[in-house]
């Protein structure tokens, strides 16, 4: 398995990865799967700023995660949101965690500080939504921050939503301006290949 960056190239394998997440689970909020063109321009517009990251095995996609904006105001830039998603059969395969480990490191090198996760939750599990996510990422090093109830809405039915964070560097007086991914050079991915 390797781990690489992603491209617009990439769009229609990933797209069909993902549309099942919309069509079928809680994991994702949204209810419509994007057109590829828009999914291209999603890979565009975090590609300036933040990794997006594809595994890939014997030309197969099986995975990506990304980090983006944690809510789009200055004083945030040091903090990024993760977001992740792996192939229907191909989970609990150790894909997540070298794609999370992979994204954790590049965001150290970007100087990125806060990683953190907005992630679908409920009281009682059903065939759109488990909480695996939240266990995930608890087996990531994450911890639980904060819940809204009811917040979101989906099958006819409401889902909480959880924010979990990890903290992946110190918090000096004056911290390192972050880098664009863009401007990052020579990442190797190898030692989270397989």
């Amino acid at each position: 398995m390797n781990l690489r960056t992603a491209s617009t190239a990439d769009a229609k394998a990933l797209l069909e990865l993902y549309a099942p997440y919309v069509e079928k689970t809680a994991i994702t909020f949204e209810y419509v799967v994007p057109t590829p063109e828009e999914f291209e321009n999603r890979i565009t517009r975090t590609l300036k700023n933040y990794p997006y990251l594809v595994a890939e095995q014997n030309g197969e996609l099986l995975g990506y995660a990304y980090t983006g904006p944690f809510v789009g105001r200055a004083a945030y830039k040091w903090s990024a949101e993760v977001s992740i998603y792996i192939k229907e059969n191909k989970r609990k395969m150790g894909i997540g965690k070298k794609l999370y480990a992979a994204l954790e490191e590049i965001s150290k090198a970007q100087n990125i500080l806060n990683l953190n996760a907005c992630i679908g939750y409920t009281e009682t599990e059903d065939e759109h939504l488990t909480n695996n996510s939240m266990e995930f990422h608890t087996h990531m090093g994450y911890t639980l921050v904060g819940r809204f109830h009811n917040s979101g809405y989906k099958f006819g039915r409401w889902y909480d939503m959880i924010w979990m964070e990890k903290l992946i560097g110190e918090h000096p007086d004056k911290p390192l301006p972050v880098v664009p991914f863009s401007e990052l050079n020579d990442i190797d991915y190898s030692r989270h290949s397989s």
